[in-house]
């Protein structure tokens, strides 16, 4: 939230109005101008972390401060980026919770057990791939996340009985490793550092939400399996 706010006063200064008011919170961006009687605002109807937007978002307030592209060069930027944010193929990311899982899992296991690596990289990326299929249907992320997990631990429940893998722990906690909220977890801490109470609490309570059906998938699957 710090970075939202100070990106768009920068704007702002930039663009001849030094005094800007500015608060932002998860849900909603306000913004006005000292001494005048109107207030803007936006609500926010869904969240997500994406990075690569943000750094877009840098850049173009920077060439905007550089004066290498005026007010409305940056508003048509600016709204062509929110169409239209450059990101990985699906297919890529499914690839990279595969490779995730494999390697957090040896990271927590302490081990390579090699026999484990080829079943904890399709359960990550089954999981994965559920969250994201799940997600695009509704816009409760916590029903995605748990039911991600819930294809985590069914299908690694599955390769055990197979005989596929060896030890339904270390797949587990590997393979569940792409779900989990770290960055949201870690910008909370980094929002209430900053000051930024509301907004930090709001997102450390939405990551302890995930983590809870997260958990909640995964004990499915231990009490009834």
């Amino acid at each position: 939230m710090y970075r939202v706010e100070d990106t768009m006063r920068r704007i702002a200064v930039n663009a001849g109005q030094p005094d800007t008011l500015v608060f932002t919170t998860l849900t909603g961006i306000f913004a006005s101008i000292e001494n005048q009687p109107y207030i803007q605002e936006r609500p926010i109807n869904k969240r997500s972390i994406d990075m690569e937007k943000v750094a877009r978002v840098n850049q173009l307030s920077r060439l905007f401060a550089a004066k290498e592209i005026d007010l409305g060069d940056l508003h048509a930027a600016l709204t062509q980026l929110d169409q239209n944010t450059p990101f990985f193929p699906i297919s890529w990311q499914i690839l990279s919770a595969a490779v995730v899982s494999v390697t957090l899992m040896i990271l927590f296991a302490q081990k390579y057990d090699w026999f484990d690596i080829p079943l904890a990289a399709v359960v990550g990326a089954i999981g994965f791939w559920v969250d994201i299929k799940v997600n695009t249907i509704t816009n409760i992320r916590f029903i995605s996340e748990l039911l991600g997990a819930l294809a985590v631990g069914l299908t690694a429940w599955i390769g055990i009985r197979l005989g596929w893998g060896h030890s339904l722990d270390n797949i587990i906690i590997g393979a569940i490793m792409p779900l989990v909220p770290g960055v949201a977890i870690t910008n909370s801490i980094r929002d209430m550092l900053a000051g930024h109470l509301l907004s930090g609490m709001v997102r450390g309570m939405e990551s302890i939400l995930s983590a809870c059906a997260i958990g909640v998938g995964i004990a499915i699957i231990f009490r009834f399996f």
